[in-house]
């Protein structure tokens, strides 16, 4: 008998990618209400003003780097959050075609604002999984992000 035989059904709902992905989504998409209903702001513009205002100036290329986002998505926040003055595009001075993206005086003015209601809801959804849980929870993540 072939060992693809003894194994067990594959089941979606028990798959870890599958839930880690449902555990970010859910959480992800509970915060989102807060970026939504204040500044009408995507998951991608949250995302690029996230890290713009933590990294400080980098291309559209190292934010697609570091956050996993596609280019077109990544363009197409840049050009809104630039839009609604939150955003500056400057010119490299070695490269003519990147530019460098960095956040306006506004832009960190709601950068700070989302970061203050960001850590406020961490703290609140540590708290309702509790210390040990949490801290847990951060080190397995870590392990997983590490392989």
């Amino acid at each position: 008998m072939a060992e693809h035989d003894t194994d067990p059904e594959f089941d979606l709902e028990q798959f870890l990618p599958y839930l880690l992905n449902q555990a970010a989504e859910a959480t992800s998409r509970s915060f989102q209400a807060v970026y939504v209903d204040l500044y009408g702001m995507t998951r991608t513009q949250w995302r690029v003003m996230a890290n713009l205002g933590k990294f400080g100036a980098m291309t559209a290329k190292d934010i697609c780097d570091i956050s996993h986002i596609e280019k077109s998505k990544v363009s197409r926040a840049v050009s809104t959050l630039e839009s609604a003055g939150f955003l500056l595009r400057t010119p490299s001075e070695d490269d003519r075609r990147a530019e460098f993206l960095s956040l306006t005086e506004q832009g960190m003015t709601v950068f700070r604002d989302l970061g203050h209601r960001a850590n406020e809801y961490d703290r609140k959804l540590r708290a309702d999984l509790g210390e040990q849980i949490s801290n847990e929870l951060i080190h397995l993540l870590g392990m997983l992000m590490k392989r």
